[in-house]
């Protein structure tokens, strides 16, 4: 794949800079799943580690533990290469400011939540969310997130976990990984080819069961939860041997195993991509790189040679790029799902509703001229060959009152929804499934595109706030919306607890079946089940395979 055919920098950048919120919302107590009858002494701020201590910082009702080293920093010879043990420290080490995000290119930088942060190669950090009063001897939940981002871009740093340890009695782990070009790369002859991001996500896992006491967490009871790239890599991480022991619990947001966008459906002119590559294709874009780079002789110590700005403008042509048929992940993650080689472990799985809208917004936001009635008929027939015909019949542009918003729609239940659907039904024949849809019409504009005539709605990563504050800021204003967040907190953090999101005050959210495509809806005044393969067409889609 080249640069000049990788979705540009809005569609994997998904997450912009907030620029101002006001916060007049106080966090109701209501939904958190554990209520102690007496307050417990506070937690320690130093807390020793199987590397060496480090001390936090107390905010309120939480402690946090930032930039905490996992690995190794993966430069020089351990560039390409898997993660390998922190050396430990001397004293202690300070816990208070958040390690840098890992190399990405301007897009990635200019998408931080926190501006000001660096980027480096050395960044395999994570961050430790905590209640601040917990009992002696705790042992509770522990969350592990994994950022998105399009595998290239993003932070775990950006995602503040305050509100889902508090209300939620969790800890939360919030993880920094390898993107791009430094976390997907590969070359013919070099171990862990295309797999070293999600290398890096399974050595946070063995740190959290290594240390996970030392914070009051039960290294025994972890639930993996990412959305985007962050969710493709924990439904990935299902099919890996390495998941058993790791992973009880799953959360998948907008990042089924199943997703597969045709031609055009990222972007115009993007190619047919899916989150998952073989590793031979890994391997030959890596050389191919290499060939571009000069490095044509001892390719692998060329490129290692390399200073981080000369690889970095390359990091998009590494999007959706995390390989299978290795041994970290020997399996397609889409067959695995579908055959049922996967653990039988409990897993919330979802995405939203108008997945697709920032992307088209991006596109149009770039090239005004890329998507209109005269594009619609090349559009479809670039995407479904000779189903371009009776797409166009489905979704005719006269019933969403322009083009822009008819490939929105369709793109959304072609490629996101159905495919998310699918997946969740196979997930519903080996164990208890959870599927969900959140549908706020009003939710913040997080990817920050605007385009006349074209509502945001339920965009993709539209959720994300109503879990995280992120970069600090609660952006969720009416009553209505706060209220689902708090709602949400209390679905994902019971989960965690329990591996079953209901609890006393909630909305019943039955557990998913093969032979249906019923979910729970989450939006503000709205949550309850509804038929979402009936509200995304997804017979139609279905029988066109």
């Amino acid at each position: 794949m080249s640069s000049t055919t990788s979705p540009i920098e809005f569609l994997t950048c998904l997450v912009r800079t907030v620029v101002s919120v006001v916060v007049a919302a106080s966090v109701a107590a209501a939904t958190a799943v554990t209520v102690h009858a007496q307050a417990p002494p506070a937690a320690p701020l130093t807390v020793e580690l199987d590397s060496g201590a480090v001390r936090g910082s107390a905010d309120g009702s939480t402690r946090e533990f930032l930039g905490i080293p996992y690995a190794a920093p993966p430069v020089g010879a351990l560039r390409w290469a898997p993660p390998q043990p922190v050396t430990r420290w001397e004293g202690v080490r300070d816990a208070t400011v958040a390690g840098p995000r890992c190399a990405q290119a301007a897009s990635g930088a200019a998408s931080s939540l926190r501006p000001g942060r660096p980027t480096a190669e050395d960044c395999l950090h994570l961050n430790v969310t905590t209640p601040a009063d917990m009992p002696p001897g705790a042992r509770l939940p522990v969350m592990v997130w994994w950022h998105g981002g399009g595998f290239t871009s993003g932070s775990g740093g950006e995602y503040d976990a305050t509100r889902l340890a508090e209300q939620g009695d969790v800890i939360v782990v919030t993880v920094d990984y390898r993107l791009g070009v430094f976390g997907y790369f590969g070359l013919p002859g070099l171990a862990g080819s295309g797999n070293f991001g999600l290398a890096d996500q399974f050595a946070s896992l063995e740190w959290v069961r290594r240390n996970a006491a030392a914070f009051g967490g039960d290294a025994g009871n972890v639930t993996v939860f990412g959305e985007s790239a962050g969710g493709m890599s924990a439904c990935a991480a299902l099919a890996s041997p390495r998941a058993e022991g790791l992973i009880d619990k799953a959360i998948i947001s907008s990042g089924s195993c199943m997703l597969d966008w045709p031609a055009g459906t990222q972007f115009p002119r993007s190619p047919a991509q899916r989150p998952y590559v073989p590793v031979a294709q890994a391997r030959a874009d890596g050389l191919d790189l290499a060939g571009r780079l000069g490095c044509t002789e001892d390719v692998l110590a060329c490129m290692r040679a390399l200073g981080v700005d000369a690889l970095t403008p390359h990091t998009q042509e590494f999007a959706n790029h995390l390989a299978y048929g290795t041994e970290l992940l020997p399996a397609d993650p889409a067959e695995a799902l579908e055959t049922g080689a996967v653990p039988d472990i409990p897993v919330i799985s979802g995405g939203n509703r108008d997945e697709a809208r920032p992307f088209v917004a991006g596109a149009i936001m770039f090239d005004p001229t890329t998507i209109t009635a005269l594009t619609y008929p090349d559009l479809l027939a670039r995407a479904f060959g000779e189903d371009a015909g009776a797409v166009a019949a489905e979704y005719p542009i006269s019933r969403y009152g322009n083009a822009a918003l008819a490939w929105a729609t369709l793109v959304t239940d072609a490629t996101w929804s159905c495919p998310t659907l699918r997946g969740d039904r196979a997930l519903a024949r080996r164990g208890p499934t959870y599927s969900y849809e959140f549908a706020d019409p009003h939710a913040p504009n997080v990817n920050f595109t605007w385009v006349p005539q074209f509502p945001m709605g339920a965009a993709h990563a539209s959720d994300l706030p109503y879990i995280f504050d992120l970069g600090g800021q609660n952006m969720l204003l009416p009553g209505g919306q706060q209220a689902l967040a708090d709602l949400m907190v209390g679905y994902w953090t019971a989960f965690a607890h329990t591996g079953d999101p209901n609890h006393a005050g909630a909305p019943r959210w039955a557990p998913a079946a093969p032979e249906t495509t019923t979910v729970q809806q989450l939006a503000p005044g709205a949550v309850g089940p509804v038929d979402a393969g009936a509200a995304h067409r997804c017979a139609f889609w279905d029988g066109l395979e």
